[in-house]
């Protein structure tokens, strides 16, 4: 413990959460990491089904991009650093019973693994492209009888980080608003929900939109069973988690959440591709266009709002 907190440094709950509110580079890193896995999970789980010509942009296409979806998030969540230079701290333990132990080295396992796929698939997007160096060749030859295993890590991993994302948080026990089981499913969830839609917005196939239209349908429903199940949870617990959940039920928060996250960016998305499935002339680009913005939008809302809700000293 003694090392996370020297690594992190940033969410003492003795500090006034006004002072840390315009921080964003957390929530933008959680919603980058849970793009990622999202992405990596419908990709390996495709590849496994025997998918992958079927479903050439979420096996192939999307998970090029993963590699500099993870950088950009491991980016911003070292400028959240307070002792920068202590980083490696994280890897000198495995600690199972620790959230940041987890996520370190769940993003040191999967980072390479994503690089991995994305340069078997490389030629998807770049047709010309042509490794310069027959060792590189000869290594991407190897691996290529190894997929099915790659892939079996790369699903697990992505689970893995899609819950840590919300574990992360949850851990925080002087935050009631975090403080709830519900946070890792959920941003699990919403995570597999936003790489969806990252799918279909990419995708030129109408079959493989239509399936992962239909995925992201099941998973919008799930992602509002949970947030209901979690204001419920607060509803019935301590006076502050009470309290905390006010802040959503009339308070600061009641109009940003319900309107852009569960509005836009859950119930709009889904009766637009309900409409869209049943051959209504809807561009297919706006419902998971809106479910991303959802899903930023959503952590954020969360980071925040975690903040300013705390325990009565």
């Amino acid at each position: 413990m003694r090392e996370e907190l020297i690594v992190s440094g940033r969410m003492n709950p003795h500090i006034d959460p006004q002072l840390q509110i315009w921080e964003w580079h957390i929530p933008a890193y959680l919603f980058l990491g849970g793009l990622a896995a999202g992405i990596l999970f419908f990709a390996a789980y495709f590849f496994l089904k025997g998918k992958e010509e079927e479903y050439p942009t979420a096996v192939k296409l999307a998970p090029i991009f993963v590699p500099i979806l993870l950088v950009l998030g491991l980016f911003f969540l070292f400028l959240d650093l307070k002792h920068k230079l202590y980083f490696w701290r994280l890897y000198t333990a495995i600690k199972l019973e620790s959230p940041m132990s987890w996520g370190a080295w769940t993003l040191m396992l999967i980072s390479p693994l994503s690089i991995t796929w994305a340069a078997l698939y490389i030629k998807t997007l770049f047709p010309s492209w042509d490794w310069k160096f027959e060792i590189v060749k000869d290594a991407i030859r190897s691996i290529e009888k190894y997929k099915a295993y790659l892939a079996w890590g790369m699903m697990i991993l992505a689970v893995i980080l899609g819950i840590y994302t919300g574990i992360l948080l949850s851990a925080f026990n002087a935050r009631p608003l975090w403080n709830t089981s519900i946070l890792g499913p959920l941003f699990l969830v919403s995570g597999l929900s936003t790489g969806a839609a990252a799918i279909i917005i990419l995708s030129k196939s109408a079959i493989e939109r239509h399936t992962f239209a239909r995925i992201d349908l099941l998973l919008i429903a799930i992602e509002l069973f949970l947030i209901v199940h979690m204001f419920m949870g607060f509803r019935a617990s301590t006076q502050v988690q009470i309290d905390a959940s006010a802040m959503f039920l009339g308070g600061q928060f009641t109009a940003p959440f319900w309107v852009f996250v569960v509005g836009f960016g859950l119930i709009i998305p889904a009766a637009l591709e309900i409409l869209e499935l049943r051959k209504k002339k809807i561009p297919y680009m706006v419902a998971p266009a809106l479910v991303l913005f959802g899903g930023l939008i959503f952590r954020f809302i969360m980071a925040y709002a975690g903040q300013m809700s705390r325990w009565l000293y």
